[in-house]
């Protein structure tokens, strides 16, 4: 129940916020909406609003902001003007880039919430360990969060940075750790492994702890993380596309597991993890994919370029191939996050 309730909360925002920056900006603009809706299928609930219809659907895999002028089967109306495809190409732009931008300001707004309230994960003091990778040499010999290392290889050390040091230089080599655990003094023998750029890692991570922040110091820092998250997402996406790091795609299922693993955790965990799903809603929704935003801004460009609009009936048939492609492509990440969710 947690998941479930946690996964509507984070599918939620991250739908309703994308939708509501095309929304907000078409309407700064005077496009007529016919249509705002979450999700897609079978309507449950309807509200009247103005000249807008705003619909919650059953199944929440989605969202749509249905605007005059997009449908080239669309009937003229009487008020033609304020259709979408009447606007000046720099209009159309901003009313398709605020989708992605939401999310991106979301995520910025959520980080800023954590860092505020929570405070600013800060390394600790000292040698003592936060956290150790599952299955590293450091799992497998039997070191825990909360050791302290008192001494690499018999030789003592005091700040983080030493041990660091002295592991890097050892890779593929036996060592032994020493740690001081419950009072006591615990000595573990492992093997460390060579990372990519061929330092010694036994797999683990030094502890932290939060300080918090005032909200203009959160904000800033909310801007930075997002800023580096997306450096670290559009880096990944080039190492793999040019088989530098093997692809690595999740689709719901995968998405829904992990919330519920955040919302065990606790509420930001969760947050934090929301703002991570923003960002990389806001950056594949830019790709120039067709049938998403990346991909209508781009016939944008295109049509400034040829000094006139790409025939709207071929582009809606390439976006309509797209999509497709897409479902199939969900189709099988689907299956194989099953087969690791469930079954590895």
């Amino acid at each position: 129940m947690l998941t479930f309730i946690a996964s509507i909360f984070v599918f939620g925002i991250l739908i309703f916020f994308h939708e509501l920056g095309h929304f907000l900006v078409a309407k700064l603009f005077g496009v007529k909406v016919h249509e705002f809706s979450m999700g897609f299928g079978p309507k449950i609930m309807v509200i009247s609003r103005g000249e807008t219809l705003y619909n919650l659907r059953a199944l929440p895999l989605g969202g749509f902001v249905r605007m005059a002028g997009m449908d080239p089967s669309e009937k003229e109306e009487d008020d033609e003007e304020r259709g979408f495809n009447k606007k000046t190409i720099g209009q159309r732009i901003s009313i398709i880039f605020a989708g992605p931008l939401m999310n991106f300001l979301l995520a910025i707004a959520l980080l800023a919430v954590i860092f505020f309230f929570q405070g600013l994960p800060v390394p600790s003091p000292g040698t003592s360990i936060g956290d150790v990778i599952p299955g590293s040499p450091a799992s497998e010999a039997g070191l825990k969060a909360g050791d302290q290392i008192v001494a690499i290889n018999g030789e003592r050390v005091d700040r983080w940075e030493d041990l660091v040091h002295i592991i890097y230089d050892k890779p593929e080599e036996k060592i032994f750790v020493t740690v001081v655990r419950d009072g006591f003094e615990k000595r573990f023998n492992l093997v460390t492994f060579k990372d990519e750029e061929g330092l010694g890692k036994i797999g683990i991570y030094q502890a932290s702890e939060y300080q918090k922040l005032g909200i203009l110091q959160a904000l800033v820092m909310g801007v930075e993380w997002t800023g580096r998250v997306t450096f670290m997402i559009l880096d990944f996406l080039a190492k793999m596309i040019f088989g530098q790091a093997p692809a690595d795609l999740g689709g719901p299922v995968r998405v829904v597991s992990e919330i519920g693993k955040a919302a065990e955790m606790g509420f930001f965990f969760l947050l934090q993890l929301a703002a991570f799903l923003n960002i990389n809603l806001g950056l594949f929704n830019l790709l120039p994919i067709p049938a998403l935003d990346g991909s209508r801004i781009m016939f944008l460009f295109w049509e400034k370029v040829r000094g006139r609009p790409v025939d709207p009936v071929k582009e809606n048939f390439i976006h309509l191939v797209g999509l497709g492609l897409l479902l199939l492509l969900m189709v099988i990440i689907t299956y194989n996050d099953v087969l690791q969710v469930f079954i590895s």
